[in-house]
């Protein structure tokens, strides 16, 4: 009977060694996954505080939990169950389907920069307090929409890279990404939203050193905001342009990917020490250029279709 015990008792051992190594092999793909997404969640840290400017301080984070509870939805409960089907039953969909995610995130960022050197930047979105308090839902319904294409970019990127896991651990590690991904953009962006708020307290304050460090955040939030608003656009151009890159060389189309690789591995070789750096920021910027290139070709087509639309609207009835 002791015998039997100890059996027992290293097979409950073997398969709890087992079931770790699994959690730890689960949260390292989950990290990788989590940080191919990296670009698409700079972009979406950046879009979001724009739906609750000129917001009543007390309704901030509320509508940035609504806005985040509708991300977790769109990733848990509508993209995850699709792009498992499609990893499983359809994957050699995933390539163009990523591809075209590529493509939207290059026009995105190509459009961005359009709009500065033209001149005619978008209106910012109204702000929740001049609609109104009965307009928040409103609010919270667009920002979910623009959220569901970002998510769906995150997650198939994701996705791409956990492909050859089974279909549990690919299910697992996808859900760790959504609800991962989630918390960390809608808590900086909660953050972010809330750092003059915090300013403002601290230069109310008697303390001069208080005071200093409050007027000094409630002075820096504009310019981070700013910041984040052009790192947004070079992450779309760059995670648009290398997903570009490695889907047409999966495709066959191996130049543009041979040209970006062999430059890569001449920085490599002729930079020593800080090799690996330099090499890194050229596939980068070899990425970006892709990217910008294939943006701007989007944005000239539906320029002209928008033209053109226009031009017949125009036109007298005879």
């Amino acid at each position: 009977m002791p015998g039997g015990l100890v059996a027992l008792l290293d097979d409950v051992a073997a398969l709890a060694k087992l079931a770790a190594a699994s959690v730890d092999d689960v949260g390292a793909a989950a990290g990788r996954a989590s940080a191919k997404a990296a670009g698409v969640v700079v972009d979406d840290t950046a879009v979001t505080p724009r739906y609750v400017q000129g917001l009543a301080a007390q309704r901030e984070l509320p509508i940035i939990g609504r806005i985040a509870r509708g991300s977790l939805i769109n990733k848990v409960l509508v993209i995850l169950p699709v792009a498992l089907l499609l990893s499983q039953f359809l994957p050699w969909l995933l390539t163009p389907i990523l591809m075209l995610g590529g493509l939207y995130l290059s026009y995105e960022g190509a459009e961005k920069i359009w709009e500065k050197i033209a001149h005619h930047e978008h209106a910012p979105a109204t702000p929740a307090a001049a609609a109104g308090p009965e307009h928040e839902a409103t609010v919270v319904k667009g920002a979910v929409r623009t959220d569901f294409i970002l998510s769906a970019e995150i997650m198939v990127i994701a996705l791409d890279e956990v492909t050859d896991e089974p279909l549990l651990s690919r299910a697992v590690i996808l859900l760790v990404v959504a609800v991962g991904i989630t918390a960390l953009v809608y808590g900086v962006v909660a953050l972010i939203v809330k750092m003059d708020d915090i300013g403002l307290r601290l230069a109310e304050r008697d303390s001069a050193a208080a005071q200093r460090v409050g007027r000094g955040l409630v002075a820096l939030m504009p310019r981070v905001l700013a910041f984040l608003a052009t790192v947004g656009i070079v992450a779309m151009l760059w995670v648009g342009g290398h997903i570009l890159l490695v889907g047409l060389d999966e495709l066959g189309l191996t130049g543009p990917y041979d040209l970006v690789h062999a430059a890569e591995e001449a920085v490599r070789e002729a930079t020593g020490a800080v090799g690996g750096v330099l090499a890194w920021l050229t596939n980068t910027l070899g990425s970006a250029l892709l990217g910008a290139v294939a943006g701007a070709v989007v944005v000239a087509v539906v320029t002209g279709i928008k033209r053109a639309r226009g031009g017949r609207k125009a036109q007298p009835a005879h």
